[in-house]
C-alpha cells in the first residue's frame, strides 16, 4: 500500500509569520495536531500541538496577564517549528511511513512530491486504519494464530483445512519477529462460523498444526 492512498491530501497549512496563539486556535478549530510551515509556498517546517505546549509559558510565571497575552501573540510560528524536516514521498509504502514515524518518535509525515512539492500528511491515525483494513476485522472476527515451519505450502495445508469447513479467509499475514528459527508465525482471520464447525475447525487445525490461539473479536462492545 502507498503513502498516495492513505494520507490526507485537503491539507491546513499556516505561514512561518502566523503568531503561535493564531497557530493554537487553527489545531483546536480543526481538530487536528500538527501543521506544515510554508514560507513563500514552499515547506519550510511543522509545528505540533506539543511544541505549542513547551513553548507556552508556565501556569507560575509571574507576568500578569497583559504581558502574557503579549509575548503569545508576538511568538511567530517560526521561532518554535521544527526546522529538520522529516518527510515521505507519495510513492513510499506506508510500511515505510509507519518504520520513519517509530524511528524518530513522531506522530505524522508531511508528504512531498520530487519536485519538493507539499502534497499531503500522513499520520499514525492513518497507519491504524491501514493496519485495521489488512487485518480485515470488520469482515470476519475470527482469528486463528500458527507456529508454522517456513517452507514452502505450509500456509495452503492450513488453508485447505479451513476451507473443509467452509471457512472463508480475509485475511493471512506472517511475521518472523519471536519466532524460532526456520519458523515463522501466521495469523489467519476468517469470517464468523457456526460454533458446531467453529469448534471442530479448530479441533482438526489444534491435531494437524501447531495451533497458538484462536480469537473471536467482537466490536460490540467499541
Amino acid at each position: 500500500m502507498l503513502v498516495k492512498g492513505w494520507m490526507t491530501s485537503d491539507i491546513i497549512t499556516i505561514d512561518e509569520d502566523t503568531s503561535m496563539m493564531k497557530a493554537s486556535q487553527i489545531m483546536k478549530e480543526n481538530n487536528i495536531r500538527r501543521l506544515p510551515v510554508m514560507h513563500k509556498g514552499k515547506l519550510v517546517g511543522m509545528i505540533t500541538d506539543r511544541d505549542i505546549k513547551e513553548a507556552s509559558p508556565s501556569k507560575a510565571t509571574t507576568l500578569d496577564i497583559h504581558e502574557l497575552y503579549y509575548l503569545l501573540s508576538e511568538l511567530k510560528v517560526k521561532d518554535i517549528m521544527r526546522k529538520s524536516l522529516i518527510t515521505i514521498r507519495p510513492e513510499d509504502t506506508v510500511e515505510k511511513a509507519a518504520v520513519k514515524m517509530l524511528e524518530h518518535r513522531i506522530s505524522g509525515l508531511p508528504v512531498v512530491n520530487d519536485k519538493g512539492k507539499l502534497v499531503g500528511v500522513i499520520t499514525q491515525g492513518d497507519i491504524f486504519k491501514v493496519l485495521v483494513s489488512l487485518t480485515g476485522i470488520y469482515r470476519g472476527g475470527i482469528q486463528f494464530a500458527f507456529n508454522l515451519e517456513d517452507r514452502a505450502g505450509s500456509i495452503k495445508d492450513v488453508a485447505d483445512v479451513i476451507r473443509k469447513y467452509g471457512g472463508r479467509m480475509v485475511s493471512i499475514l506472517t511475521s518472523y519477529d519471536m519466532c524460532e528459527e526456520n519458523c515463522r508465525h501466521v495469523y489467519i482471520r476468517i469470517k464468523d462460523l457456526p460454533e458446531d464447525k467453529l469448534k471442530a475447525l479448530t479441533e482438526d487445525l489444534d491435531k494437524n498444526f501447531i495451533l497458538l490461539y484462536v480469537v473471536k473479536d467482537t466490536l460490540d462492545d467499541i
